[in-house]
């Protein structure tokens, strides 16, 4: 779940793999396409949308990618998977089978991931990630 940088919407992505934005305080759900492209989103927690499309490796299922976060200066996205993988991306990355920056193996399914800070997208980034162990 996020907000918008000046909170008037909040995404969500369903269970079903649907990106859904509604206004706030009303709860109306936002349909208008190009409104939503035009909203600027404080943080970003999704695994669906056109701003992350490159997530995506040409096999992936729907379940594969569990988690993502964008870091806060907005220019890179850490995502964590099924497989274990924790990888690295430019942010936005709208282009399909983006190769990613950075990945790493852990040891189990990641189902969450944040960024806690980012000194330099090649030097030192501090990854929080919890497993499924």
């Amino acid at each position: 779940m996020d907000f918008s940088a000046d909170s008037s919407y909040l995404q969500v992505s369903t269970g079903s793999y649907k990106r859904q934005v509604y206004e706030v305080p009303s709860g109306k759900q936002l349909v208008d396409q190009a409104v939503i492209d035009r909203i600027t989103w404080a943080t970003w927690t999704s695994v669906l949308g056109d701003e992350v499309i490159g997530i995506w490796s040409r096999h992936a299922e729907k379940a594969d990618v569990n988690c993502a976060c964008v870091s806060h200066s907005g220019i890179n996205l850490v995502t964590g998977d099924d497989f274990g993988m924790v990888k690295l991306f430019d942010f936005p990355c709208p282009e399909k089978f983006v190769r990613t920056c950075f990945g790493m193996v852990t040891a189990a399914s990641t189902v969450d991931i944040r960024i806690l800070s980012c000194f330099s997208r090649r030097h030192k980034m501090e990854i929080f990630s919890s497993l499924n162990l």
